[in-house]
């Protein structure tokens, strides 16, 4: 059985969840950022979501945010979609940055969950519904709550649908079967947010990936869909095998995904740099494994 009928997600399929470069000295680096992200793009990404938790958004500045759009939307012009991550745990300060991102430039806005505070669900989807308001850029839902405590519900996802700019789910909910209810029900564009749910998301009916490990084999998530869309389950079932390895050590091992892109990336002397505190660098023996993952993933 093929995907023929499927249609193209909003920003297309192969998104990653990129890093935002930094000098040694812990500035933003533009011109990193530029040519990472020619690089990602170049290598079979549809779409860069910037200043998400890859991104070290908590670490950023409203301006450094701004501009990172404007420059990767310089480097990369239409060859791919731009997302940016706006969620704060304050609504006025999300719409703000929702505002600003229109005028910098990107094609829609990644929201995450408010935060510590934990708003019940009258109170989330009333936040969502506020961004969604302010500006004329389409949302795309961040249901993380391994990270902020409070869980998106299927039930508020469905209400959340009926709003004309929120178009999209990120999800890292682990909730496969509150994923498919969703999906049922609604025309929500459902993209993995761990990467080892990318091809059983899509199987199901999903968008795509929005990946960390897109940062250092882009070409090697981008074959895993195309081989699906194929129709070659078997091929496209060996390959995401075959990234399993990298994707547990860089997302499951202990260090934040962050911090093991960045470590993977300055190995292959992509731009990267540190990351910014209270993240630490990965030691040598963690860099050291990751490296022997990639190597024997992209070897052949």
């Amino acid at each position: 059985m093929t995907t023929a009928a499927r249609s193209t997600p909003p920003f297309g399929r192969a998104l990653c969840a990129m890093i935002t470069p930094f000098t040694e000295e812990g500035a933003l680096d533009l011109d990193g950022a530029q040519r990472l992200a020619d690089h990602l793009v170049s290598q079979g990404c549809d779409g860069l979501v910037l200043s998400g938790t890859t991104g070290e958004s908590p670490t950023t500045t409203d301006a450094e945010k701004a501009a990172l759009v404007e420059a990767v939307r310089a480097a990369v012009g239409g060859r791919a979609s731009i997302v940016t991550g706006v969620g704060t745990f304050d609504t006025r300060h999300t719409v703000e940055l929702a505002l600003e991102a229109e005028k910098a430039g990107a094609d829609g806005v990644l929201v995450v969950s408010p935060y510590y505070s934990r708003p019940p669900q009258d109170a989330l989807e009333e936040h969502f519904r506020t961004v969604a308001d302010a500006s004329g850029l389409p949302v795309v839902l961040y249901d993380i709550p391994g990270r902020t405590g409070t869980r998106i519900e299927p039930e508020t996802m469905l209400r959340l649908a009926e709003h004309p700019r929120i178009v999209a789910v990120k999800d890292c909910s682990y909730d496969f079967l509150g994923a498919q209810k969703v999906l049922a029900r609604t025309e929500l564009a459902y993209y993995a947010g761990c990467d080892e749910h990318n091809l059983a998301l899509y199987a199901v009916g999903g968008a795509g990936y929005i990946s960390t490990v897109a940062n250092v084999v882009p070409d090697r998530l981008r074959a895993v869909l195309d081989a699906f869309e194929a129709g070659d389950t078997p091929v496209s079932a060996r390959l995401q095998q075959r990234a399993t390895p990298l994707i547990e050590l860089m997302m499951a091992a202990g260090l934040p995904g962050t911090v093991t892109a960045k470590a993977l990336l300055g190995e292959l002397g992509l731009p990267a740099g540190p990351v910014r505190a209270p993240l630490r660098p990965a030691g040598r023996e963690a860099v050291d494994g990751l490296l022997a993952a990639y190597e024997e993933l992209t070897a052949g």
